[in-house]
C-alpha cells in the first residue's frame, strides 16, 4: 500500500450513463475506471514508496497517463457487504494529515471504520470492528514507529500498515476499506472487501464495467469481452 501523486480522481463507480449532462462518453469513463482499478491493484499488493508505485503504474499499465491515483487501504467485515451491488462513493474527510485518523461509517451507517495517514504519507483504511468480539478498534499514534490499531476489550493489536493481528486474541486481520484522495486533499471511500479477501476478488465482486473487469483479470472477462 502506498500513497502516490494525487490528481483529480475518476470515480471508479461511474458507469456509461453516470453524469449530470456535460459528462464524458461512456467509453472514456470505462477507460479511466480501468486505469483507477489497475493502480488500486498495484497499491494494495505493494508496500512501496511513492516513486516505486508510480514506476509500477507506468510499467503495468503500458504507459497510461497517471491521473488521480486511488490509495488502497482496507475492507469491512461481512455485515458491510453490498450483496454484489456496486458500493457508494462517500466523502469521509476534507483532508487527513500524517499521524491523524478519522472515524467514519462505510458502506452502511452500521459499518464503523477508520482511516489513518501514516507518518510517511501512506493512507490506509479499515473496519474499526475488532475481529475477536466486535469491540471498537481505536488508533494509537504514539505506539511504535507507525502507531497501531488497538482493541481495549481484550488487548487486541493490529498492524497499522497491513491490518494484520500483532497481539491478543483476534483471529483475523481487520477487513479493509478502499480509499481515494482527490487533488483538493479530500478523502473518499469507494469499496470494501471481506476479511482476508484480496483486492482483485473484492473489486471484481463489486464492480461490473467490462473494461475495468478486463484490466483486473476478473474471471470470465476475456480479451474479446
Amino acid at each position: 500500500m502506498s500513497v502516490t501523486e494525487q490528481g483529480p480522481g475518476p470515480d471508479p463507480g461511474a458507469g456509461p450513463d453516470d453524469g449530470d449532462g456535460g459528462g464524458r462518453p461512456g467509453g472514456e469513463q470505462d477507460h479511466d475506471a480501468a486505469q483507477e482499478a489497475m493502480r488500486e491493484r498495484i497499491a494494495a499488493h505493494s508496500l512501496t514508496t511513492r516513486r516505486d508505485c508510480l514506476r509500477l503504474v507506468a510499467t503495468v499499465s503500458g504507459g497510461l497517463a497517471v491521473g488521480g491515483v486511488a490509495v488502497a487501504a482496507g475492507v469491512l467485515h461481512r455485515h458491510g457487504d453490498s450483496g454484489g451491488e456496486q458500493p457508494p462513493r462517500v466523502r469521509i474527510a476534507d483532508r487527513i494529515e500524517p499521524g491523524q485518523s478519522v472515524a467514519f461509517r462505510y458502506p452502511e451507517e452500521d459499518d464503523r471504520a477508520v482511516a489513518v495517514r501514516l507518518g510517511d504519507g501512506t493512507l490506509v483504511g479499515y473496519s474499526s470492528v475488532c475481529t475477536h468480539l466486535a469491540c471498537g478498534v481505536m488508533w494509537r499514534a504514539d505506539r511504535g514507529d507507525e502507531g497501531e490499531l488497538y482493541c481495549p476489550c481484550h488487548e487486541g493489536v493490529f498492524d497499522a500498515r497491513t491490518g494484520e493481528v500483532t497481539a491478543g486474541p483476534p483471529p483475523r486481520p481487520l477487513p479493509r476499506v478502499y480509499l481515494t484522495e482527490e487533488q483538493d486533499g479530500s478523502v473518499w471511500a469507494f469499496a470494501t472487501a471481506r476479511s482476508g479477501e484480496n483486492v482483485t476478488d473484492a473489486l471484481c465482486r463489486q464492480f461490473h464495467q467490462p473494461e475495468l473487469r478486463r484490466q483486473l483479470g476478473c474471471p470470465g472477462e476475456g480479451e474479446d469481452g
